[in-house]
């Protein structure tokens, strides 16, 4: 009740739990919600400008925006529950390895994850997504291997600082071995900060997912996904500035969301917040 009592107290984080679960439910009722076809083109409509029959308009082959977006909705938000659910339980587990074990697997641990965190993390994921290359598929790897790491240091940051607390150390006492302790004890009392970041994180990897599928390197036509209309709409942006706009817009609000939310999290479940 405590916990439910801080997060409606908040008007921010309520805003941006309402516009979270307006994504959802856009992404599991799209179909209903879609007016048309996402993907069928219809040349006699197109660059049609936002109307009672098209929301937002229609794209350069006709196609109804406002339905490719809800569609998108889909896309983006199932992108970024992939690549978090990835990253989150492999930074997680190596962490807490590294926090609590320390030593050789610690330095070894930690140095393969500053080689990673060394390289820009958009500029390695392109680089992981051009080599394997342009699709969902290969942009969900591309980013998984670059948001890990971070997962990784606050993890292990955590589990330094109650290595030694009196409950791990009683379970030492009562004999408890070392992999129960890690994983009964040390993640569950060091998950907290991971997870207010990978809330955070879900907005963040739709915001580069939709980047590398702005330069090519993701989903490919006639996918409606968020980024490749932004960069399908480059060469009309003076004839239909709808058509560059709206998904604009879509990636602004998701992104808000999943901050706010974010944030609002930080606040109830950060133990030096209470």
């Amino acid at each position: 009740m405590i916990l439910i009592r801080k997060v409606t107290s908040s008007p921010l984080t309520m805003v941006g739990l309402i516009i979270v679960l307006i994504i959802l439910l856009t992404a599991a009722f799209a179909p209903l919600i879609a007016t048309h076809d996402p993907t069928e083109p219809n040349i006699l409509n197109k660059l049609q400008p936002p109307s009672a029959e098209h929301y937002f308009g229609t794209d350069e082959v006709g196609r109804d925006i406002f339905s490719r977006i809800v569609h998108g909705t889909r896309i983006s938000l199932r992108i970024g529950l992939i690549v978090v659910l990835i990253s989150f339980p492999i930074g997680t587990v190596l962490g807490a390895i590294a926090g609590y074990i320390g030593g050789r697997v610690d330095q070894t641990i930690m140095r393969i994850t500053d080689i990673f965190l060394s390289f820009p993390g958009i500029i390695l994921a392109m680089s992981i997504a051009a080599a394997l290359g342009p699709s969902i598929e290969n942009v969900v790897l591309a980013l998984a291997a670059t948001w890990w790491p971070w997962y990784t240091r606050i993890v292990r940051s955590s589990v330094l600082s109650i290595k030694n607390s009196e409950f791990i150390e009683a379970s030492r006492a009562l004999g408890a071995n070392p992999f129960r302790i890690l994983f009964k004890e040390v993640i569950p009392n060091s998950i907290a900060p991971a997870t207010i970041q990978a809330s955070l994180d879900l907005g963040f990897v739709i915001l580069s997912a939709a980047g590398l599928s702005f330069i090519g390197l993701g989903a490919q036509p006639p996918s409606p996904e968020w980024g490749a209309m932004l960069s399908n709409s480059r060469e009309i942006l003076r004839d239909a500035w709808w058509a560059a706009t709206f998904p604009g817009i879509a990636i602004l609000i998701t992104v808000l969301g999943f901050n706010l939310l974010g944030d609002g999290l930080n606040d109830v479940l950060d133990p030096k917040q209470r």
